[in-house]
């Protein structure tokens, strides 16, 4: 079966969601393919105890803000899967789901994704695929010879799954503070990082995250001098979980060790840990294998932008998968600029007559 639409959105997580909400206002013709079998991304994958950065109101996607949730500052996984279930209803995206795409391919003046469900033709794409189904694992002496339990933050749960062990958790980042202070309580905990933790002040949050990666973006488009962004604050969000452990004296990092054996970590001064477990906080790199076929791979696995733009396919869109194509636009209330900028360029691309309002702009 052959689909033709004028825009396909590859990934119905937040940044689909935001980019069909500009494409839907601006009146466009576009179906939405997402790989999974129900609303919410990569949130329906998420650890049990995970919250955000920031309160509600400063998690929103455009349109919509999110309610608050009852008894919490920082929504869980469960309230966001709510939210964006509820905003993709509300704004009646044309989601078609589960739809894996396995390819995008040149075909003449036109782009073709070929799925594991048919085939759409389309005269512009948006790849909104994220990072959470491509983690990284860094290749560390010894990790095939280690007979304990190896996993990525994709694959963490729970505490429950590992009382009484001994854990190590690596990672200096938000995931890895906050799976380790998930565990500080009922495991035998070692905590390593590459470099010594940086936890942000305890008042700063998303909010303040945001502001930071949009003035870093402002300083380099206008040549000035690099603010340092998000970096220049910390790594680690200081939410209450996290704050709590580390007040506890339960949150210390490690440096990172050298060498796994087949039941323990080693550090180069010939100290070592056992461990039943370790858990992989060390993040992800962008999914792209998709567009493969398209040959634009850059440095890093990076795709080259002009905003969202691909440099060498200006029909491509890259939405969500880190500053590189817009300010925090990894995140629900960052996304947004980026995916109007994105559906604007579309349609003028395509020159097609817009709307400029319509049901996606209902409040």
């Amino acid at each position: 079966m052959t689909t033709s639409v004028d825009v396909v959105v590859i990934g119905g997580g937040q940044s689909g969601l935001a980019a069909g909400y500009h494409l839907r206002r601006l009146g466009l013709d576009f179906a939405i393919l997402d790989a999974e079998a129900g609303a919410g991304g990569a949130w329906q994958h998420a650890w049990e105890s995970l919250h955000l950065f920031s309160p509600a109101a400063y998690s929103s996607l455009p349109g919509r803000p999110m309610p608050v949730q009852a008894g919490e500052v920082y929504p869980d996984a469960s309230h966001v899967i709510g939210y964006l279930t509820a905003y993709e209803q509300r704004y009646e995206l044309p989601i078609h789901r589960p739809v894996r795409v396995q390819g995008v391919h040149r075909d003449g003046q036109l782009l073709r994704a070929e799925t594991d469900s048919g085939t759409w033709r389309t005269r512009a794409v948006i790849s909104a695929t994220g990072t959470w189904w491509r983690p990284f694992l860094p290749a560390v002496p010894g990790r095939a010879a280690f007979r304990g339990r190896q996993l990525h933050t994709v694959e963490y749960r729970s505490p429950r799954d590992f009382a009484g062990q001994r854990v190590v958790v690596v990672g200096g980042g938000n995931s890895g503070a906050q799976i380790a202070a998930d565990l500080a309580y009922t495991s035998d905990l070692t905590w390593v990082t590459q470099r010594p933790a940086r936890f942000l002040a305890d008042d700063i949050d998303g909010r303040a995250l945001f502001d930071a990666a949009t003035a870093r973006r402002r300083a380099l488009d206008a040549g000035t001098t690099d603010t340092g962004g998000v970096a220049s604050l910390g790594d680690i969000v200081a939410v209450p979980p996290v704050r709590e452990a580390r007040d506890a004296g339960l949150l210390k990092a490690s440096p990172m060790f050298t060498r796994l054996t087949t039941n323990s970590v080693e550090w180069s001064d010939g100290t070592s840990t056992a461990a039943d477990s370790v858990i992989w906080c060390t993040g992800f790199r962008p999914a792209l294998s998709h567009l493969a076929p398209l040959g634009l791979r850059g440095p890093r696995g990076h795709i080259p932008t002009t905003g969202t733009r691909a440099v060498g396919e200006p029909r491509l869109h890259l939405l969500g998968y880190g500053d590189w194509t817009g300010p925090a636009s990894a995140t629900l209330i960052g996304v947004g600029r980026p995916a109007r900028d994105a559906a604007r360029d579309i349609a003028e691309l395509l020159d097609v007559p817009t709307r400029g309002s319509g049901r996606a702009a209902r409040t």
